[in-house]
């Protein structure tokens, strides 16, 4: 299965003005309408979305809620529930941060709490620590992991066993790693995250590798091939690598999506979502119509700078949510492919608010304006859905109702 999600594409995958029924259908799509940017419910949008839901059933016998990334969006998001409680709205961990780098595991890590995940934890170097704890007392910080200079010889494998050890105290508890972020490329860290790889494999558990986590993965295919759980979020340069390492030629741009689709089905299991200009998905399965193409046109200029660093995590949320809602029954969408959905509904996410600070910023925009713009972007999709008379807010004891602080303030 493949899909591209971009900008400036042939069409708008929108939800069709003909399906309204009930006035209670007619506010989502309303809501749903503008939160991608198209104007009023004219005669002239309606036979726009109508064409392009007939481009999609061209080009794909799967029903159209595929290839709709807002609906898939809505379909696997969780709704607000006053009866859950902390940790059921996911519990996320980023494995990343050293000496070096800082700001992208925070970065990751906050963005999980912001979408709607209740628990956000960073497992980093010593170094790294007290800089990532600093940033926000939101985030649950681990400085277990080591590197090179501060090892000896003969103490390496003892620090790596440990540093397993530490980690396996939490992996059952996660319902997904995002690998990658501030890793860096020194040599014994590289090694200790690997194991960790290896583990959370064994465990069953999701793993969204992104930066220095491709640069160790594409030197160690191994570690990934055959896991259904996997996803890579290569950028150009990361990408390059990979058809390098393991398509042995040159990225070909002319035909990016099938190239996309073998070096997914060469790697075996695995999802893959290329980051760029247009966003490019692809789970390696391919058979007759079983291709979709899902392009939306995003308003956004900033093409694929700061918002790309936050997909990883945003995959890693939504691979969670749907992972759970497939396990209880609760996913209308054809695709039961968590990672895939997880890909599609972090694409639309991150790109709809990015133009959302994009219209605040323009060329200032930083992926902290991007991160404030997460909770505001996603509750458009789901306000209809929420009755907030029936919930108390109680401030002090919120992540309790599994509701993210900055989600709910933006709705209201």
């Amino acid at each position: 299965m493949l899909i591209k999600h971009g900008i400036n594409s042939g069409f708008v995958a929108r939800t069709c003005l003909y399906m309204l029924g009930s006035s209670g259908v007619l506010r989502r799509q309303q809501f749903l309408i503008r939160s991608l940017g198209v104007g009023g419910c004219s005669d002239r949008n309606t036979i726009t979305n109508q064409k392009a839901m007939q481009g999609i059933r061209k080009f794909t016998s799967r029903p159209s809620l595929e290839a709709d990334a807002e609906s898939v969006l809505r379909a696997i998001t969780p709704t607000l529930d006053p009866n859950r409680h902390k940790g059921q709205a996911g519990k996320i961990a980023v494995i990343g941060g050293c000496r070096e780098y800082t700001g992208a595991p925070y970065f990751s890590a906050i963005s999980a709490l912001k979408i709607g995940a209740d628990l956000s934890h960073v497992f980093c170097t010593k170094d790294a620590a007290s800089v990532i704890k600093s940033y926000s007392p939101e985030l649950i910080v681990h400085p277990i992991l080591e590197e090179s200079y501060s090892v000896r010889d003969g103490d390496r494998s003892f620090i790596s066993e440990k540093v397993l050890a530490e980690v396996d105290k939490w992996m059952e508890r996660f319902d997904c790693l995002v690998v990658g972020p501030g890793l860096g490329r020194d040599p014994f860290l590289l090694d200790c995250v690997s194991n960790i790889m290896k583990h959370a494999r064994r465990s069953n558990v999701p793993i969204v590798i992104d930066g220095d986590g491709l640069f160790l993965v594409t030197n160690c295919i191994d570690l990934v091939s055959g896991y259904p759980l996997a996803v890579l979020t290569p950028n150009i340069n990361e990408y390059k690598r990979l058809v390098q390492k393991v398509l042995s030629c040159e990225v070909n741009d002319e035909d990016a999506p099938e190239q996309v689709l073998s070096l997914a089905k060469r790697i075996g299991g695995v999802t893959i979502l290329r980051k760029g200009r247009s966003d490019l998905i692809s789970d390696g399965e391919t058979a007759g119509g079983d291709d979709i193409s899902c392009d939306t046109l995003d308003e956004c200029e900033l093409g694929s700078l700061p918002y790309q660093q936050l997909l990883s995590i945003s995959v890693g949320v939504f691979l969670s949510w749907a992972r759970q809602k497939i396990k209880n029954g609760d996913l209308s969408t054809s695709s039961r492919n968590p990672a895939l959905l997880g890909c599609i509904a972090a694409s639309a996410l991150m790109r709809k608010a990015a133009s959302l600070a994009f219209e605040n910023k323009k060329r200032s925009t930083l992926t902290t304006d991007i991160i404030e713009c997460l909770g505001r972007r996603i509750s458009v999709q789901l306000v209809d859905a929420v009755d907030f008379q029936s919930i108390a807010f109680d401030l002090p004891t919120f992540r309790e109702t599994s509701i993210s602080l900055a989600y709910v303030m933006s709705t209201i």
